[in-house]
């Protein structure tokens, strides 16, 4: 009973803390800000320069990667912010809460899953998904262009970088760390569907060649710019709108879940796969 009071207590003030720094990091940005254009209005206002053009090429979508683009500070600044928001649903968020899901025992195993799937698809995704997935090709998979991530130029000092033409206001390392999030977190909730029931080793196996096989043909179909399914690509025979991955995250890893529970049967001491459920109610909540 203590120990719960003293948990219950520390995350009451974690909390707190944390929405107390939110309030002090905003009061002291907005005293800055005001300060400093104080001065600024008071003088003559400058005439304006003429802003740089966004891509000094053609802005076709079906391009897959522009040039010489002058990257938006505003929507790179949100979409790391993206960045680090979707990363945390799956080390810890995800984690702990499929972590609540199994016995005791197996708590550690489980937190360690999502954590090592996180590392494997990362790699996994730098050398060959990315590519696969985000690159122009085919309507069911792309090129291996950016295979290893060759071709990437993100030039701070200049602001000139090469962004993927489905985010032209973004550097493209950006718009690959923000999809990399995804491409994580979908494998890793097909770990709810075996847990306790699969050996490590063939975890990571079935992981990195389901991000290759099958994660990365539904990503191009979906969100790459010449997919059959892309709302970007005029010639798609019926367009998908996903902005949060219903289609690319959710269904996928919940059908490929559902097939793990099937394949590897009825558990001899808790009767039917219950693990089916466990996985569509993870994969709703997130």
């Amino acid at each position: 009973m203590t120990l719960k009071k003293s948990s219950r207590a520390g995350l009451l003030a974690l909390a707190f803390g944390i929405l107390l720094g939110l309030f002090l990091s905003v009061a002291t940005y907005d005293a800055s800000y005001a300060q400093a254009q104080a001065p600024a209005a008071a003088a003559a206002p400058p005439a304006p320069a003429a802003p740089p053009p966004a891509c000094a090429n053609d802005p076709d979508p079906k391009k897959a990667v522009l040039e010489k683009c002058t990257p938006n500070s505003g929507d790179t600044a949100w979409m790391l912010t993206s960045v680090a928001l979707v990363l945390m649903m799956t080390i810890p968020g995800l984690g702990l809460f499929y972590g609540g899901m199994v016995r005791k025992k197996n708590v550690g195993d489980t937190v360690m899953t999502s954590f090592a799937v996180t590392c494997l698809v990362t790699i996994v995704y730098a050398v060959i998904t990315y590519s696969l997935a985000f690159t122009p090709g085919s309507a069911f998979i792309g090129g291996t262009s950016r295979a290893f991530l060759q071709g990437i130029l993100s030039d701070i000092s200049t602001g000139i970088g090469t962004p993927n033409g489905l985010a032209v206001t973004i550097p493209e390392s950006v718009y690959l760390c923000f999809q990399m999030t995804f491409a994580i977190i979908t494998p890793a909730l097909i770990a709810g569907a075996f847990a306790e029931r699969m050996k490590f080793s063939a975890m990571l196996w079935f992981i990195g060649l389901w991000a290759i096989l099958v994660y990365a043909p539904i990503a191009h179909w979906v969100w790459g710019a010449d997919g059959f399914m892309s709302n970007g690509n005029s010639d798609a025979a019926f367009k998908v709108l996903d902005f949060a991955g219903g289609t690319v995250v959710h269904i996928n890893a919940g059908v490929a879940g559902l097939m793990c529970a099937i394949c590897l049967g009825k558990r001899k001491d808790m009767g039917p796969p219950h693990n089916m459920v466990l996985t569509f109610i993870g994969a709703s909540l997130l």
